[in-house]
C-alpha cells in the first residue's frame, strides 16, 4: 500500500470531507454551528466561546504539542480537566493497557477555571512517581504509540513501575467525564497536506495548498489554499459486444477545503448526559468532471474505488485533545443499457455541512446542508439509450477511533435518448437548449444522492446508547443540464 505524504497529526482531517446534499437540509440545528454564524477569527483560529464560567475555546491543537494529554483526576469536580505534562508512552488495544510517563521538558499547566481538585503534578524527570496517576483518572491523548486513533480512557487498575513509566489497566469512558459542565462550540479548517491516501487507480493525482507550501499533482493545477483536489482518469468496461473504440471513460476532479464542527453543552449537575453536541464536517466543494463513451450494461451499477484518504485531526477544546477519525474513500460508479454514447461534462461548486446533533428533546437527530450550483461544459448524446454516471464519496467521522457518522455522497451525470439521435447542446450557458438531427428527443442532466447513518458511537459524548442506527435519510435533487428534440 502506497501512502502520501506521511501523516502530520495536527491538525489533520475530512470528508469527506465529502458530505454533500445539493440544496437540502435535514434534522434540527441543536447545538451545530452553522455556516452563516462563524465568525472569521473563528475560522482562522478555531476559537469558540459559550458562557463565561466555562467556556472552552475550539482549536486546532498546537503543531509544537507533538502529543498533547488531559487528565481529570478522581474527585475532581464537574469533570474538570487539565492539560498535563503526562503522556501515553504505549497502548495495547487488545488488552487495553497504556504506561503513562511523563514528557520530557514539560510542565502542568491547568487551564483557567478547569485545576483539578485531586492528583498531584508530576515532578522533572521521565519516568512517572506515585500519585501521579491513580484508580478513577481520566485521560485524553491525542494519536500514540499503539493509539492512533488517540485514547480516551479511565483507568480502573494501577499495577506497577515499567521500564518508562508506569503500567495501568484503562476501560472505555465518554467525553462529558473530561467536559463535565464546560461549553464549547466551534469550527477548525483541516491541514490538506495531512491526509494519508491510499491510490487505488494508476491515474489518480493529488494536489494540495497550506500557509508554507504547495503541492500540485497534474502540471499547473492551481489549488485555493486549505484545500485538496484528487484527480482521476480512468477507463470503463465496453458495453459486451461493442467495439473497442466504444467503450467508456470518467475524468475529472473533486476539490474540497474541509472543517470539523465540533460543539457540547455541558448539562445540570443532576443530568446524566450533556445538554447538547455535535460531531461534523462542513466546507467548500468544487468538482468538475466528465463522462464519455459508451458504459457496459448491467443487472446493477459497477463501482469503483479509485482512492482512500484518512487524517486524524486534533481538536484543542480547553485543555482537552480531542481526536476526530475522518475515512473518505473516493469512486466513480457506471450504470447503463449498453447502448446509448455520449460525451457529457459539468462544472459544481457549492458548500455542504453534515453530522449528528444531540439535544435531550429529540435525541441524536442527523444534520446535513449543502447549496450546490451546476454549469453544463458540453453534452451529447448519440443513439438511443441510457447511462448514469456518479463520481461520488463514501464518508465516515467519528471519535477516538469510533465511527459516529457514516455518509455516501453520489454527485452525477445521467443521459438518456429516444430513436435514432445524435444531439450537442452549447457550451458555458447553463441554459437547457440543444438541437438534434433527427425524430428523436435526448436529455442530460445532473444531480446528486445522498444516504448514511448516525452510528450507536456517538454516545462517546456521554448521551444515552442507541437502541439501533438511525438513518441520515436519503436525499435526491436532480437538474436537467441540457435537451433537445427534432
Amino acid at each position: 500500500m502506497r501512502k502520501w505524504p506521511a501523516r502530520a497529526v495536527v491538525p489533520a482531517l475530512a470528508a469527506s470531507a465529502l458530505l454533500l446534499a445539493s440544496g437540502c437540509s435535514a434534522g434540527p440545528d441543536q447545538g451545530s454551528p452553522s455556516s452563516a454564524g462563524r465568525a472569521s477569527g473563528a475560522a482562522a483560529t478555531g476559537a469558540a466561546t459559550a458562557d463565561a464560567d466555562r467556556s472552552l475555546a475550539v482549536a486546532a491543537a498546537p503543531a509544537a504539542d507533538a502529543t498533547p494529554t488531559a487528565v481529570a483526576h478522581s474527585g475532581a469536580a464537574g469533570g474538570r480537566a487539565h492539560k498535563t505534562a503526562l503522556k501515553v508512552s504505549s497502548y495495547d488495544n487488545k488488552t487495553r493497557r497504556a504506561v503513562i510517563s511523563r514528557a520530557s521538558k514539560a510542565t502542568s499547566t491547568p487551564s483557567t477555571g478547569t485545576t483539578p481538585s485531586g492528583g498531584s503534578t508530576p515532578s522533572a524527570g521521565g519516568t512517572t512517581a506515585p500519585g501521579d496517576i491513580a484508580v478513577g483518572d481520566v485521560i485524553a491523548s491525542a494519536p500514540a504509540p499503539g493509539a492512533p486513533d488517540g485514547l480516551l480512557a479511565e483507568v480502573t487498575k494501577v499495577i506497577g513501575g515499567a521500564d518508562d513509566g508506569t503500567e495501568v489497566q484503562t476501560a472505555p469512558t465518554t467525553l462529558d467525564t473530561l467536559l463535565g459542565d464546560g461549553r464549547a462550540k466551534g469550527s477548525v479548517p483541516v491541514d490538506p497536506a495531512s491526509f494519508d491516501i491510499d491510490r487505488l487507480l494508476p491515474d489518480v493525482k493529488i494536489s494540495w495548498a497550506r500557509t508554507g507550501g504547495i503541492h500540485s499533482g497534474p502540471e499547473g493545477t492551481k489549488v485555493p489554499l486549505g484545500s485538496l483536489r484528487v484527480d482521476v482518469a480512468a477507463k470503463v468496461p465496453a458495453a459486451e459486444g461493442a467495439p473497442v473504440s466504444a467503450d467508456a471513460s470518467v475524468s475529472g476532479f473533486v476539490q474540497v477545503a474541509p472543517e470539523v464542527d465540533f460543539s457540547y453543552g455541558g448539562g445540570a449537575a443532576q443530568e446524566s448526559a450533556p445538554g447538547s453536541a455535535y460531531l461534523g464536517v462542513s466546507g467548500d466543494w468544487t468538482s468538475r468532471w466528465a463522462l464519455k463513451g459508451r458504459a457496459a450494461a448491467a443487472t446493477k451499477p459497477l463501482r469503483v474505488p479509485f482512492a482512500k484518504l484518512h487524517a486524524d485531526p486534533v481538536l484543542q477544546v480547553g485543555p482537552i485533545p480531542v481526536v476526530v477519525n475522518l475515512d473518505l474513500t473516493c469512486y466513480f460508479e457506471i450504470s447503463g443499457d449498453g447502448s446509448v454514447t455520449v460525451d457529457i461534462e459539468q462544472d459544481l461548486r457549492g458548500d455542504f455541512k453534515a453530522g449528528g446533533a444531540y439535544g435531550p428533546a429529540k435525541g441524536w437527530t442527523p444534520v446535513n446542508e449543502s447549496t450546490m450550483t451546476s454549469t453544463p461544459v458540453r453534452a451529447s448524446v448519440t443513439t438511443a439509450g441510457k447511462v448514469k454516471a456518479a463520481l461520488g464519496a463514501q464518508a465516515s467521522v467519528g471519535l477516538y477511533g469510533t465511527v459516529g457518522v457514516t455518509a455516501d455522497l453520489a454527485p452525477y451525470l445521467r443521459g438518456e435518448a429516444e430513436g435514432s439521435v445524435k444531439a450537442t447542446s452549447g457550451t458555458g450557458s447553463g441554459k437547457a437548449a440543444g438541437t438534434s438531427t433527427a425524430a428523436a428527443s435526448w436529455a442530460v442532466y445532473g444531480g446528486v444522492d445522498l444516504s448514511g447513518t448516525l452510528r450507536i458511537q456517538l454516545a462517546v459524548f456521554g448521551t444515552p446508547v442507541f437502541q439501533r442506527d438511525i438513518p441520515l435519510g436519503a436525499l435526491h435533487r436532480e437538474w436537467k443540464l441540457a435537451d433537445g428534440k427534432a
